[in-house]
């Protein structure tokens, strides 16, 4: 198994540091919708930078190590993109305009390193303590692989429901302020509100993704590393297929039957080995096969229609 040292920890954390300080006071000084001309050169330099920390992984820890970050970046990264359909539904309820969805999605990403450390080391500590733990996990995501392909997508956000309700939020924006004084009282604005919703939608998220992780590899430098990575790039990724998105109409299946096949790998993992390049070209497989079949079908009903 990989074992990371503490200059590599360093190293990675000064990296991301580095990459959250480019993006934010160099790459975005000035509020707007981010263009898709841009988006997709920062979408192209997120995932090289993720591609070539893979390499650096692989050359420095064995092959073998380095299909295991490959793969939990693919699974974290498929995930990601369903995601998007739900910040778009958050957007919409909390009435955030384009040039404020940015920032939202910023701070969203930053809570989301945090939270993700939280449940990458709480979820390895569980698999390493109890023995059972990995058919929890494997049963959890047969569970959560069910409820992703039941669930249409167009339901509202429980999330956003339960801050709407139980927080002081102001109905309009003021700017991209987070909070606001109404009538002399202090407010939160829709804004902060929105990235609270984000934040938190984003824990659940970690529930479903990170044990898939831990179902490839049970080492925290990797699980932790690649989920980052993916999730540093899904604001320029948000803006890239903003306007594409309903055409990935059977991505949710795809999801689900990934998380299916993740699953019943934890629960047979003590009567058969599946090795981790197998596993990533069923990941793989299982993705194209779903982006093709959400493209044609999409095309035909836009003939049809």
């Amino acid at each position: 198994m990989m074992t990371a040292s503490p200059a590599e920890w360093m190293f990675f954390g000064a990296l991301v540091v580095s990459l959250l300080i480019i993006d934010l006071y160099l790459a975005h000084r000035h509020p707007g919708r981010m263009d898709i001309r841009s988006a997709v050169v920062q979408t192209a330099i997120w995932i090289s930078v993720a591609v070539l920390f893979g390499l650096y992984v692989l050359y420095s820890h064995g092959p073998h190590a380095g299909m295991e970050y490959y793969a939990s970046y693919i699974i974290e990264k498929a995930m990601s993109v369903d995601n998007l359909f739900v910040f778009i539904l958050l957007f919409s309820m909390f009435s955030i305009p384009d040039e404020y969805q940015h920032k939202a999605l910023f701070y969203g990403v930053f809570g989301a390193i945090v939270f993700r450390a939280v449940f990458v080391f709480a979820g390895s500590a569980l698999l390493e303590s109890i023995d059972f733990m990995m058919y929890v996990f494997g049963v959890l995501l047969l569970f959560i692989a069910v409820k992703t392909a039941r669930d249409k997508g167009s339901e509202g956000s429980p999330v956003a429901d339960w801050l709407s309700k139980h927080l002081k939020i102001s109905e309009d924006l003021d700017g991209d302020r987070f909070t606001t004084v109404v009538n002399g009282a202090r407010m939160i604005t829709p804004l902060f509100a929105c990235v609270m919703a984000i934040e938190l939608t984003d824990i659940i998220f970690a529930i479903d993704s990170v044990p898939a992780c831990l179902a490839i590899t049970s080492d925290v430098f990797i699980v932790y590393t690649s989920n980052i990575f993916a999730v540093l790039g899904l604001r320029s990724l948000y803006f890239v297929i903003h306007g594409s998105l309903e055409s990935l109409r059977y991505m949710r299946y795809g999801l689900a039957a990934i998380l299916a096949f993740i699953g019943l790998k934890m629960l047979v993992a003590d009567f058969v080995h599946v090795d981790v390049v197998l596993s990533l070209a069923v990941i793989i497989s299982i993705l194209v096969v779903t982006v093709v079949v959400s493209l044609y079908g999409g095309r035909n009903a836009r003939q049809q229609a």
